[in-house]
């Protein structure tokens, strides 16, 4: 199978980081300008940015986290290309699906419960390909 296959879902996961950042970037801008926030309360740390900007930056900050261990995997999979197939595919597309659930959950509603949900899918299907990464690389 054709390892660019499985960079599809990396180009979207990748995608959903930069547009995270562009509206963070916005949002912390739109908060200084509006009074709500001044560079003194925001440049030692963060908590001083309104509870929105704080949304939008935390699920910006989570794609730096978990994606983390999926960005390896796909990487280790294209250095061994026979290990990519359908499953893998189907299962990347899966995590990322996930990903950008929670980060629409994260940055709308914010419902924990929801969030926690898509989250846990997410890391199941992560675990669920790295077992199959591992079980086919020592074959």
């Amino acid at each position: 199978m054709n390892a660019t296959l499985l960079l599809y879902p990396v180009f979207v996961q990748v995608a959903l980081t930069f547009a995270l950042l562009i509206w963070m970037g916005r949002a912390r801008l739109g908060a200084l300008k509006a009074g709500e926030v001044k560079v003194g309360d925001i440049s030692v740390g963060q908590r001083a940015w309104p509870a929105r900007v704080m949304q939008i930056s935390n699920a910006y900050q989570n794609q730096f986290e978990f994606p983390m261990l999926f960005y390896v995997l796909v990487a280790y999979c294209i250095l061994h290309p026979r290990l990519i197939d359908i499953v893998m595919i189907a299962l990347a597309w899966a995590f990322v699906v996930s990903r950008l659930i929670h980060a629409g959950i994260y940055t709308t509603n914010n419902a924990i419960r929801w969030r926690f949900n898509v989250f846990l899918i997410g890391a199941v299907v992560l675990a669920i390909m790295w077992i199959v990464f591992a079980v086919r690389v020592s074959a």
